[in-house]
């Protein structure tokens, strides 16, 4: 058991050029917030860190798209993703972004040090540049084959099919983003950092935490036997952290068009978000203990493809800046699925936590993530496994323990907690139940096991459900009331304990359930550890019973089902993934017709749905699309298109969809499938 006085949480830092969908959730922050939670109870010095990594390729490419300032998108999407986080129970205590002054002077202070201290090694390399566009290409704005796997799609920086780190010399066939061009090389200089000479080091270091997840080593060794190279920190674009002049001009260096690599500044971002929470406590040297304390434990909560940053280079650079700890342990997942497919979000194939949060709870949602959670491998998120999970388990399982336990003690003591007389083996076998879980569930949630310590704990109420029917209070009421009442009591202890052993996991119902039990928690220091005890006095007086979880129906699943049809092709998808070859029969009921677009507007409180109105001859029809973030309404009146006219219309957003359109997509762009020349809306494609 790690003895460490305090801890310091970290969940990756969102980039603020999107909103936030589940596979993000699943990966850095529900597990995060799960750990943070429970440390509170526990009664220990945690504090969670977090906030907007807003510098990097693509805001430029997003603002590029949208006409836009990098500014303007970095703006917009802190605000929406930390509302949408707090909404969904996220516990930081502190969100910063990488924008912020604070932020910019402490990267360029790290970045000064670690020059000083002659860490860097300069190098003036030809690089890509586009001749069309008239710039150097920075990581992510080139794309082409991964020598490694051969993925037509990879980064410059990073192959996310087989998980790879690349330079952007490394791709077979590159292309610039930008503007499609085949880059030229050109020289320019660099600082890099130099990770080869540190591999022993950092295989030493790595050796030495046999207890981090299979997941993680397995991927750090994998860079190991490739041999690591020295990478760049410093990068040739317009919007980002610019690099400290007086080092620039010491080596002969113009700084000008440089800036600090966004892979270098994002996770100093969690220092200078900490300086930023010291200077709210009234204390600007708070952050200290924090980062540079070895009485503090640090913990990164990541997906897997942000391992070799926060295992590999955020480590090299705190050690070589000499100050800071280093992390104790790097917990990454895997990636979460959706419906069978990857989540793509030039697609809309996703389910963006801000739409989730206008029709359901945020608790049923972090419910069944973290029993889904992709802790050592990819895991699949189904619309219907999520109703199933919600249904049966926290209506029909806690919920209905809790409420069937609440209205028994109104009807029959009073409203009331009755006394306990004495026990009989069934009762023991419950209350050992309770003694035992704290420390149980505790482990597991420390050793980063959230799946299981969400089954553990559900099953506490599984258990009591059993109890309930067992011990036949219904009866016992009429001819043993003492052993009614010692029933009902303990259920009622389980219920308490149940309040504070699920806090983690579903924070907003708990406070609901303590509100029914008319409980106060929050004085009570080291809560966790006691939750089992039989704390709860007899006569304290409940409050009112309330339904904790009410069923969700097929009605309200079906549109999100439709949702995701739409974005995954519908029923050609289908049919392409059903079988490898379909015959002219099946593809001759496909109904595909050019209709003129004649009408365009963004669909509101959405990002990227459209609603348009398209001619097809003398028919009007309505569609909805996700094309927002790729064309603005101007651009598309008049545009003749090509549809899927016999799709059953489904509703989305509470707009009817009578059709679906057909687009050429890849990972960051999207572009209509339109006609040559005029021809008559209307038209059969054959």
């Amino acid at each position: 058991m790690n003895t460490k006085k305090r801890i310091l949480v970290t969940s990756a830092l969102p980039y603020a050029n999107g909103p936030i969908h589940l596979g993000h959730l699943a990966g850095a922050y529900l597990p995060a917030d799960i750990f943070v939670r429970y440390h509170r109870l526990k009664g220990n010095d945690v504090l969670y860190i977090c906030g907007s990594d807003e510098h990097g390729v693509p805001i430029i490419l997003r603002a590029r798209s949208e006409n836009i300032s990098p500014q303007e998108v970095v703006d917009y999407y802190h605000a929406k993703n930390k509302a949408s986080f707090e909404a969904f129970g996220m516990s930081f205590d502190y969100y910063g972004r990488t924008s912020s002054e604070i932020h910019h002077a402490t990267s360029q202070d790290f970045f000064r040090k670690l020059a000083k201290k002659n860490t860097f090694v300069l190098k003036e390399d030809e690089q890509l540049f586009d001749p069309e566009a008239k710039m150097f290409l920075a990581d992510r704005f080139v794309r082409g084959t991964c020598p490694y796997c051969t993925y037509d799609e990879a980064y410059g920086d990073q192959c996310e099919s087989c998980g790879n780190s690349l330079s952007p010399t490394d791709l077979i066939h590159p292309r610039s983003v930008v503007t499609n061009a085949k880059p030229i090389m050109k020289k320019s200089t660099h600082w890099y950092l130099p990770l080869a000479k540190s591999q022993k080091e950092l295989e030493t270091w790595i050796n030495n935490h046999p207890e981090w997840k299979s997941n993680v080593l397995g991927q750090i060794h994998s860079w190991f036997e490739h041999g690591l190279r020295d990478r760049a920190v410093t990068r040739d674009l317009s919007w980002g952290v610019p690099i400290p002049k007086d080092i620039a001009r010491k080596v002969g260096i113009n700084a000008s068009g440089k800036v600090l690599y966004v892979w270098f500044d994002a996770p100093i971002g969690y220092i200078s978000a900490t300086k930023e929470w010291a200077i709210e406590q009234g204390d600007a040297e708070l952050w200290k203990l924090y980062w540079q304390s070895e009485d503090t434990r640090l913990v990164h909560f990541i997906g897997k493809d942000n391992i070799v940053f926060h295992c590999l280079i955020f480590p090299v650079m705190l050690k070589a800046h000499g100050d800071y700890i280093l992390p104790d342990n790097v917990p990454a997942n895997e990636f979460l699925n959706l419906e069978g497919n990857k989540i793509s979000t030039s697609r809309n194939y996703a389910v963006w936590l801000d739409e989730y949060l206008e029709t359901f709870q945020p608790d049923s949602l972090r419910y069944c993530l973290c029993n889904n959670l992709p802790e050592t491998r990819d895991t699949d998120f189904s619309w219907k496994d999520f109703q199933a999970r919600h249904n049966n388990e926290l209506a029909d399982i806690l919920g209905n323990f809790v409420h069937r336990t609440v209205t028994f003690v109104h009807q029959h003591f009073a409203g009331k907690v009755p006394d306990i007389k004495s026990f009989d083996r069934i009762d023991k076998e419950l209350i050992s139940l309770l003694e035992n879980a704290p420390q149980n569930i505790g482990n597991l949630i420390d050793s980063f096991q959230m799946r299981r310590a969400i089954q553990e704990t559900m099953n506490i109420a599984r258990f009591a459900n059993k109890y309930f029917n067992d011990k036949t209070p219904w009866e016992t009421i009429k001819n043993n009331r003492d052993k009614c009442a010692t029933t009902i009591n303990l259920c009622l202890q389980t219920t308490k304990a149940i309040s504070i052993l699920m806090e983690p996991f579903i924070p907003h119902s708990t406070q609901k359930l303590r509100r029914i039990l008319n409980l106060v928690i929050n004085e009570v220091a080291n809560i966790w550890d006691i939750s089992g005890d039989l704390s709860l006095k007899a006569k304290h007086k409940l409050g009112r019973p309330e339904i904790l979880f009410k069923k969700i129906d097929d009605k309200e699943i079906e549109p999100e089902i439709n949702k995701l049809r739409l974005a995954s092709d519908n029923k050609l998808y289908e049919v392409s993934k059903s079988e490898e070859n379909i015959s002219i029969e099946q593809f001759k009921k496909i109904d595909l017709r050019v209709a003129e677009i004649i009408e365009a507007s963004r669909l509101p409180k959405t990002d990227k749905l459209m609603k348009l109105s398209v001619l097809l001859g003398q028919e009007k029809r309505q569609i909805i699309a996700g094309i927002a973030e790729h064309y603005k309404p101007s651009d598309l009146i008049n545009k003749q298109i090509i549809i899927v006219t016999n799709l059953k219309p489904v509703k989305i957003h509470g707009e009817i969809s009578e059709g679906m359109l057909l687009a050429a997509i890849s990972d960051d762009s999207l572009a209509l499938v339109t006609v040559d020349k005029n021809i008559p809306s209307g038209s059969e494609i054959t």
